[in-house]
């Protein structure tokens, strides 16, 4: 399906005949595109036969010429300041993004599910703890929170699972450990999973725990 939103990418649909009844909408991190991610539906789509994911690629080419690749937001100084900012402005292209993609297939937010990995985790959670309907479900890996002191008036109501490698040293797993204290003191509930032996990436004991937690976010089970 081909559609003129304000972003595009690959994206992996149902089996023909079958109606998308949930959306998945999968983050890249920073220097990557939404073909980085996109993988990652063909193993989910066994437990959600009848999600739509959307890997959209980032707003704004990196600055570095011949390199490639986009950015949510430009990292400079990699601060807390920073990413908070720039969390901040990238967040209205992405929420006009999500809803241009529920009101295509007719859904609201409580059948859709945000993943991001590293800079995607903090686009994830800045944009889905602030959504007017709070989403099935926020799936932040290898990230952090941006503006962990600034959750006053988040929604609570959307379970965030955190997946971090303990070997990770693009963005060490003492941000995980944070962004999940900073949840759970707002009152969101949170999953913390540091895996040991992982570097900045996702394996196979991410992919499951991604799948389970879907599965069950999106099939609305206790």
């Amino acid at each position: 399906m081909t559609t003129e939103r304000v972003l595009n990418g690959p994206e992996l649909h149902p089996a023909a005949g079958t109606p998308v009844r949930r959306l998945v909408v999968l983050l890249h991190g920073y220097g990557a595109d939404g073909t980085d991610l996109i993988d990652l539906a063909r193993f989910w789509q066994v437990l959600l036969p009848d999600a739509a994911f959307l890997a959209p690629n980032a707003p704004e080419p990196l600055p570095f010429q011949g390199f490639g690749g986009r950015q949510w937001f430009a990292l400079d100084e990699r601060t807390p300041a920073e990413y908070r900012i720039g969390a901040e402005a990238a967040q209205p292209v992405l929420d006009r993004y999500l809803d241009e993609a529920l009101a295509e297939f007719a859904l609201d937010d409580s059948a859709l599910a945000l993943f991001g990995f590293s800079q995607g985790a903090m686009m994830a959670l800045q944009c889905s703890l602030r959504r007017k309907v709070p989403p099935a479900a926020i799936l932040a890996y290898s990230g952090l929170l941006p503006g962990a002191d600034r959750l006053d008036g988040v929604q609570k109501q959307t379970p965030v699972l955190i997946v971090h490698g303990e070997d990770d040293d693009v963005v060490p797993s003492y941000h995980a450990a944070a962004a999940h204290r900073a949840l759970s003191e707002t009152g969101i509930d949170a999953d913390l999973h540091e895996l040991p032996g992982l570097a900045h990436s996702i394996d196979d004991r991410g992919v499951t725990l991604g799948g389970r937690f879907l599965q069950k976010a999106l099939s609305g089970q206790p």
